[in-house]
């Protein structure tokens, strides 16, 4: 009889654990969960308090099959799933599946996978804690519930094959609004002044440094007024004031906190950033990555003294204790950390490696000292003007944790920057070598980025940061949000610039509106928010989801009956479905009227069709209407009628080569150039309306290039007619007897030999 038998989730936990047990123990994985709610109808017996039907997966049985027979030849069967509430759920259905017996069970928790936390918990087992798992459960029959009775509504009302959920839709529908506010917002322009002074010290040393303007100006000619007073003003330094400042380091990593600081550091997904670190705990590199807490036990704060004074000093080491600031926060009890701190380097893959070394910052800055800095404010009077300038900078006295680790904001780029000022004293004149007036725009909200939308979701309450990184994958999964980049537009603005007693007037251009990885929602995503919000405001409502994140804590503090909980939100729920059964449905295929096409006098429409977002032209005639897709990027909600009328340029003819007309469009197959009766693919980077002539013959003659190069034989071979080296579609293969045959790796097809291509022939023929 097998002494120990240790069920965990994953193969690669079990695999670190089992180094570390030794002898008399077997650690076997899970793989997760074993059972769920049925996939048969609902899963869920209503009339009967919500009692869940659990099923147990067709490809987890197997693993089953063998954990019940493992666990009935061992004495003491040890349940060590992660500590938060899904791990309890896992460890208790397996305790329900299994058949496993209180008196030789036992439960175990560690937040760390290392020799000293495994054995720690060998000694201290405890029970499996029903209030975690009922608080799990909930989750999940609250969340069955709302999608099983949503997502038919939708089906009904809108279209086929859609779905929603309690955390999802509200996800869109902040992706939503934010959309909203940008369609509204109306970019308003003004002038921006800066000057580069000259400051002379008492030695005659020149030194360079610029102030900008307390004031924005509306108009080009304010702007111009300002500047034509500095021509002739005098210049000087009205104060200048000097205030000491400290910078403090930002707590250790949360589950929610690291996902934005690796989307915003590393350019890590939500997903991503999961997926790694769960790696790197299963190794035994990280402490447990599920966690709200930004706790540090004192061992690990005395582990990071010791390696803050061996690497820098005793004087950038400063203990401290952070407090989580969420009531019912995760289970863990520990922020994310380094399972050593004294391990700096670790043998991963690239992205581990990355990931380990911003925790290991993370963590060590957070018990270092402070950064002191001494912040200067000069303010710089003009002769003749009410304005003044202001010239700021900084100076760091002490680095302290910034030696180390820097957190970034989701939008690091700002106009003013701080720098060093030279030596300044009231009174003291100075010259202006330039000074300039820029026009500058006011700016729309951002669009989220999966960082900036975690924060979101966190600041609101809504869902917990372990749910954060599927809620996003669904929510793109499903064609509600999409993640894409944006290649910004050109605008023009003006630059005034006074320069040695005259003033230059320059047009000039940059690039706006350039995002990368931003979430957007689509015509879909849109029509299903407004709906959902529309009948179901409860549900949508941020507090409603917040309130019952609350609810799922008090369960599982056993605070709260779970039945209760439940029995209370679906009685009203469920009468809001009926209610919205009965109303009409929001049919999304209706079309949208934008006017009418000058050139048929006919109206022009955009609506949903059955492949996606699209233009029409005509059909109310009974004619036949044409129709256009959408561009990347294009919403129904703010095409204008511009816009969809330009969808119809193409097919459009950029000219002749050759004496035959190129043409391009776009087909089932994507955007093309047409020529002689010949396609060619355009590539990805070419757009459809704006390519030129130019572009579209050096594409042809690219593929006719290619082309050529597959007709002339790579090899042929004398001694056996009709054998030869192709270049195909896919890659070099052989040809012979009319059959083609693929080259194996390893193969360099410049240099086969006869021999080898027979030898190849007649092992593909096997």
């Amino acid at each position: 009889m097998q002494e120990n038998l240790v069920i965990v989730e994953s193969p690669a936990k079990a695999k670190t654990i089992e180094k570390f047990l030794g002898k008399g123990y077997v650690v076997k994985s899970s793989f997760g969960h074993i059972r769920d709610l049925s996939k048969k109808e609902l899963g869920i017996d209503i009339k009967n308090d919500f009692a869940p039907n659990y099923e147990i997966s067709p490809d987890k049985k197997k693993t089953v099959a063998e954990l019940e027979k493992l666990a009935k030849s061992a004495k003491t069967v040890w349940l060590a799933s992660d500590e938060d509430r899904e791990g309890e759920a896992i460890a208790w259905h397996l305790s329900q599946v299994l058949g496993l017996r209180d008196e030789n069970t036992k439960r175990i928790v560690f937040h760390e996978i290392t020799k000293n936390a495994i054995l720690h918990a060998i000694k201290n087992p405890r029970g499996i804690d029903i209030n975690r798992v009922n608080a799990q459960q909930a989750r999940r029959i609250l969340d069955r519930l709302v999608g099983f009775e949503l997502s038919p509504v939708l089906w009904k009302k809108i279209r086929p094959s859609l779905s929603a959920g309690r955390v999802q839709s509200v996800a869109v529908r902040l992706i939503v609004e934010r959309e909203r506010e940008i369609m509204a917002f109306e970019s308003t322009a003004y002038y921006r002044v800066v000057a580069d002074f000259i400051a002379v010290d008492a030695d005659g040393k020149k030194s360079v440094f610029k102030a900008e303007l307390n004031k924005r100006f509306a108009t080009e000619q304010e702007a111009v007024a300002l500047l034509e007073k500095c021509k002739t003003a005098r210049f000087t330094v009205g104060s200048v004031e000097r205030k000491p400042a400290k910078k403090s380091p930002a707590a250790p990593f949360t589950t929610s906190t690291l996902q934005q600081e690796a989307g915003r550091k590393l350019g890590m997904s939500v997903s991503q950033t999961m997926s790694v670190a769960q790696r790197l705990y299963e190794a035994g590199y990280i402490t447990y990555m599920r966690t709200d807490s930004v706790n540090l036990s004192g061992q690990a704060i005395a582990a990071a003294k010791e390696e803050i004074v061996g690497l820098f000093g005793e004087q950038y080491s400063e203990v401290r204790n952070y407090k989580t600031k969420t009531k019912g926060a995760q289970e863990a009890h520990e922020a994310i950390r380094p399972s050593y701190m004294n391990k700096r380097e670790i043998d991963a893959t690239p992205a581990e490696k990355r990931l380990y070394d911003l925790i290991w910052k993370r963590t060590l800055a957070s018990q270092m000292a402070s950064a002191r800095i001494e912040r200067t404010v000069a303010d710089i009077l003009v002769e003749g003007a009410e304005e003044r300038f202001v010239a700021t900078g900084e100076v760091v006295q002490f680095d302290g944790f910034l030696r180390l680790y820097s957190e970034s904001t989701e939008d690091d780029v700002q106009e003013g920057e701080s720098a060093l000022l030279p030596p300044l004293s009231k009174g003291d004149e100075l010259s202006a070598k330039a000074v300039t007036a820029s026009q500058r725009f006011t700016q729309s909200p951002p669009r989220y980025s999966e960082a900036s939308l975690v924060k979101r979701l966190e600041e609101l309450g809504i869902g917990r940061p372990s749910t954060y990184a599927p809620t996003i994958s669904t929510i793109i999964t499903r064609g509600y949000v999409v993640k894409e980049n944006r290649d910004g537009n050109k605008r023009e603005y003006v630059q005034l610039k006074l320069e040695k007693g005259a003033i230059d007037r320059k047009m000039l251009t940059e690039n706006v509106g350039k995002e990368k990885n931003k979430l957007s929602p689509t015509d879909i995503g849109m029509i299903v928010t407004d709906y959902l919000d529309e009948q179901f405001s409860d549900v949508m409502d941020y507090n409603f989801t917040a309130v019952v994140e609350k609810e799922f804590d008090e369960i599982a503090e056993g605070a709260k009956s779970w039945v209760d909980m439940i029995r209370g939100f679906y009685s009203k729920f469920h009468t809001t479905v009926d209610k919205a059964l009965e109303s009409q449905p929001v049919r999304s295929s209706q079309a949208h009227l934008l006017g009418t096409d000058p050139k048929s006098g006919k109206p022009v429409y955009v609506k949903i069709g059955r492949f996606g977002p699209v233009a029409q032209i005509g059909g109310d005639d009974g004619e036949k209407p044409r129709y256009a897709s959408l561009k990347k990027g294009q919403l129904i909600a703010s095409i204008t009628l511009e816009e969809a009328l330009d969808l119809f340029s193409l097919p459009r003819t950029v000219g002749q080569f050759e004496d035959k007309e190129v043409v391009i469009g776009i087909g089932k197959f994507g955007p093309y150039v047409r020529h002689d009766g010949k396609f060619v693919s355009l590539a990805k980077t070419d757009d459809p309306y704006t390519i030129e002539l130019d572009r579209a013959v050096a594409l042809i003659e690219e593929k006719r290039t290619k082309d050529a190069k597959t007709k002339v034989p790579i090899r042929t071979y004398p001694e056996e007619e009709g054998l030869q080296v192709l270049n195909g579609r896919y890659g070099p293969y052989i040809a012979f007897g009319g059959k083609n045959y693929r080259i194996p790796k390893g193969y360099t097809p410049e240099e086969l030999t006869l021999e080898e291509c027979r030898e190849i022939i007649a092992k593909s023929k096997k």
